[in-house]
Order: structure tokens, then sequence, then C-alpha cells
């Protein structure tokens, strides 16, 4: 998934940028050949991803324990960027593993050739549904779904019922209330958008948008600025003043405001607008012309066995993929299920994301 999205915590470690997580240390060991010399083998595996991918430090020591590599990551800003930089540096990569492209980006990275497929151990274990790439070039690693949120307090003070739907949103009560991301740069603001594709169609979408433009609809750059800034219902947007109590962002934002909140509450703060989704499947790939194939096979195994998938969702504020992980407590308590969410194809996003999104922004931002 891409990026702005894992929310709040995740803000702390992105700052660390380029990161080694190691519980072996070392760097590069070498191997006894069978004529008695060393001959250097790589037990360093680099993961390639975006800024919001974290881990506990205790499972990823458990993986490196226990299949000898260490792991460095390389942060790369979000999700569209650093597979832009994968693209640049085709069959020379940065590293052995890309972790962050998800099915908005799909199209782009397989039409660039910048994976190796690999059949990852464990793949039977996860949801057939999320297997968007049958020559495995790609495995699913997560699930999120983008939605509007909206601030309780306020719309029980004002005694009007929070939206639930896209149609709702353009309707005269909730006229100035709504700031959404800007598609052209931003994944939750695309992901806003496809799903006013899947909704209405590539003949209909457009009408949708002229409405909500003229429902008075406020567009900044990114999710920092649109849910920390703008939105009157997070921590940071009531520290800032924001006036807006709908937000696009996370089914699995409110959780988020839970478990940072201080103090911490016993409900959440903000709720979720199951009728305006997207759904995105995040996925990871061996890297073409990784220096250490090896080793990136046995960490694409690791992000879908059990301990990453449960670990995923208070890290990465993500649902897992595999049928048999368990979500936190406080994931599913002030998370919420997104029964029938949007979706669009990939291939149809591959055939028309740059006309969508350029006519997008003739309507909605010039």
């Amino acid at each position: 998934m891409s990026t702005t999205k894992k929310i709040a915590g995740v803000a702390l470690a992105a700052a660390l940028g380029v990161t080694t997580l190691s519980a072996c240390g070392g760097g590069d060991a070498k191997d006894k050949s069978a004529g008695g010399t060393e001959s250097p083998k790589s037990k360093t595996v680099t993961l390639v991803t975006h800024d919001s991918f974290n881990v506990t430090e205790a499972v990823l020591k458990e993986f490196e324990q226990q299949s000898g590599y260490t792991v460095k990551v390389l942060k790369s800003g979000d999700a569209g960027a650093a597979l832009n930089q994968e693209i640049l540096t085709k069959g020379s990569p940065r590293g052995d593993v890309f972790f962050g492209v998800d099915n908005t980006l799909l199209s782009r990275a397989l039409d660039n050739g910048i994976f190796t497929p690999y059949e990852a151990k464990g793949l039977a274990g996860v949801k057939p549904e999320y297997v968007l790439d049958k020559q495995h070039r790609v495995t699913p690693i997560d699930t999120g779904d983008i939605c509007v949120n909206y601030d309780k307090a306020y719309f029980a003070d004002k005694k009007i019922a929070p939206p639930q739907t896209l149609d709702d949103l353009v309707k005269p009560e909730y006229k100035n209330l709504l700031v959404t991301e800007n598609a052209a740069t931003s994944s939750p603001g695309l992901g806003f958008l496809l799903a006013s594709v899947g909704k209405y169609g590539e003949d209909g979408w457009k009408d949708y948008w002229s409405k909500l433009k003229a429902n008075g609809v406020e567009v900044v750059d990114g999710w920092e600025q649109a849910y920390n800034e703008r939105f009157s219902g997070s921590a940071g947007g009531k520290k800032a003043k924001g006036d807006r109590p709908l937000v696009v962002s996370y089914a699995s934002s409110p959780p988020v405001e839970v478990l940072y909140g201080e103090p911490q509450p016993a409900e959440a703060p903000t709720g979720v607008a199951t009728g305006t989704c997207f759904r995105q499947v995040e996925f990871a790939g061996l890297l073409k012309g990784a220096k250490n194939t090896e080793g990136g096979k046995a960490l694409v195994d690791f992000l879908i066995g059990k301990k990453f998938q449960e670990d995923m969702p208070l890290q990465m504020f993500v649902n897992p993929v595999t049928k048999d992980a368990s979500l936190p407590e406080l994931f599913t308590k002030h998370g919420v299920v997104v029964e029938k969410p949007e979706n669009v194809a990939p291939e149809t996003i591959a055939k028309n994301r740059e006309q969508w999104v350029s006519a997008w922004t003739a309507l909605v931002v010039k």
C-alpha cells in the first residue's frame, strides 16, 4: 500500500531513512568452498521499500537468527517514488526485494520487468483473491481500505448523521466538510478517485466529481496535510485547528487514534464511512539482478509468514493476506470491516490511470 498511509506512529520510524535491522551483525560472511578456499557469499539481504514500512524488532531478529541473513531496510520515499527509482535502476537494483507496489501501480512495475518470478513458500496460505499475478513476479503481503473518515464529535454536536456512502458526500448537509488528497500526487487521493470510478463507471465518475467540487471538496497535496492538519478529528488536526470533519484516509485510522492517544481513549474519536472505500493490495517481489537471490527468496517467504503477518496490523496498520493470521484486539475493536469495497481491475487501471488522473486534475484542481 504505499506510503503516507500507515499513519501516525510510523512517521517516527520513517524519519530513520535507510536502516539496518540486524540480529546477527557483522555484514558479509564467508563460506568454505570444496577446495578449502573461501569465496564471499553475502549474508545481507536488502529490502527496498517505502517510508511507512515497519516491523517489530524481535520479529525481524527471529527471522535473522533462523535464516542467517542480516536484513537491511532501504526506505525510499512514498511507494510511487520508490518504484520509480527501481524502474530507473532496472537490472542493477539497489536491493534484493522490493516491498510496497500496490494494485494501483502494479501494471507499471510488471510492464517494466523489474521482478524475477518466484513462487513463495506459504503462498497456498494466502487468500486467492489477492494473488493478482499468476506468474508470481509479485507476492501479496497486505491489504488496506482507503475510506472517508469522520469526526464523531463534530457530527454529534451538529446532530447530523455522518455520511456513509459516496452518494452522501454530494448532499447539501456535507457541503464544505470534506478534504481529500491530490490524485496526481497521493496514493490515498488516487485510491479515492478509483473508488469513484468503481462506483460510477468510466462514464459517470466525472459527473460525480463535478458535484463533489460544487459541494466544496478541498484538495491538498498529500495525506499528512489532509489528515494531520485539515481534519478536525485527528490528534494532529486538533492541534492544527483543522476545520474539515471529513477526510480521505484509511479504515485502519481509528485504531491508530486510540493506540497513540494521550491519554488512550476508550473509543476511537473517528469513524469510517464504509460505503466510500477502495481496497488496496500491496505486494513484494524479488528484484531482477538481485545480488542475493536466495536471501531475497527467504525474505519474501518471511513476509507472508505468520509472525510477520500478525505483526503488521499495529506496525503498519494494514490487514494480513494469509488465512491463518489473527488480528490484535485493538485493531478489531476500533477498526471496521469493509464488506464491499470498490475495486477496479489492475488491467483497467493500467490502461486508464494516466488519462483518469489528467482528466481529474483538469476538472477538480485547475
